[in-house]
């Protein structure tokens, strides 16, 4: 197990899970000057539980997460992995906000409110 090194601790960087290429390049734009934008399409190319900590923040789309299913990637990191990265989700109708947040989201939004958000959650992680 490779260890983490200071400058990729500090590096800005956040995760979205989507197999929406046009949430994909929204998200990409919304983000500030600095920060860097990771897209696995599963939570295997993540990696392990050193790795996913170095993540700023995660966004997962609740209406089409990848290969993988947005309430099974919140369950892995936080009950697999036991990390309290905070998880933000997008999309889904009200029931799959619901299971999200009992699956311990932080925080739901619809899908056109996440862009608008992004730069306030940039700067609160951006330490």
């Amino acid at each position: 197990m490779a260890a983490p090194t200071v400058e990729s601790r500090r590096r800005r960087r956040m995760f979205l899970m989507t197999a929406d290429p046009a949430l994909a390049a929204g998200v990409a734009a919304a983000l500030p000057a600095g920060w860097e934008m990771v897209h696995p399409r599963s939570p295997d190319e993540l990696g392990e539980f050193q790795d996913v900590l170095q993540y700023r923040f995660v966004v997962l789309d609740l209406d089409d997460a990848g290969e993988a299913d947005a309430l099974d990637v919140i369950d892995a990191i936080r009950r697999d992995m036991m990390l309290n990265v905070p998880i933000f989700c997008c999309g889904g109708d009200a029931g799959r906000r619901d299971a999200a947040r009992l699956a311990r989201a932080d925080r739901c939004f619809e899908r056109g409110e996440l862009a608008a958000r992004l730069p306030a959650f940039c700067e609160q992680f951006g330490w």
